[in-house]
């Protein structure tokens, strides 16, 4: 189990430092031009897209660095939350935006960040 939960935690961190790196990094327009998945960055203010961005960084590094590191390992499951919290806001926006379909990634990700949580808090909690 414990394998398990790293290697989600890393996929999960990648993707979220990597997507939330672009968000801060890449203007909102050029953000919008990228597809269909990305037009929910219409019904915000650049400003929120970049604070977005830094969550998504800041949960990327919670999930990873804390364990791996020793030092106050309980930060992983929160930011797995923090996340999960991410991903509903995300959730909703699609089905404001009635994006059913790509809602479904949304949902994938808020699953894996529930069983990361739920992994580190009650199955396999770090220790020390």
């Amino acid at each position: 189990m414990d394998i398990a939960l790293w290697i989600v935690a890393g996929l999960l961190a990648a993707a979220y430092f990597f997507g939330g790196g672009g968000k801060i990094l890449i203007p909102k327009e050029k953000i919008l031009a990228t597809g269909a998945a990305a037009q929910w960055v219409e019904d915000v203010r650049p400003g929120t897209v970049k604070a977005i961005g830094a969550l998504e960084v800041l949960g990327a590094l919670g999930l990873i660095l804390p364990p791996l590191l020793g030092i106050a390992p309980v930060l992983a499951p929160l930011a797995a939350i923090g996340l999960a919290l991410i991903m509903v806001g995300a959730a909703i926006t699609r089905i404001r935006r009635r994006e059913f379909k790509l809602m479904a990634v949304d949902l994938v990700y808020l699953a894996l960040n529930c069983f990361v949580a739920w992994g580190r808090l009650v199955a396999e909690p770090f220790t020390g």
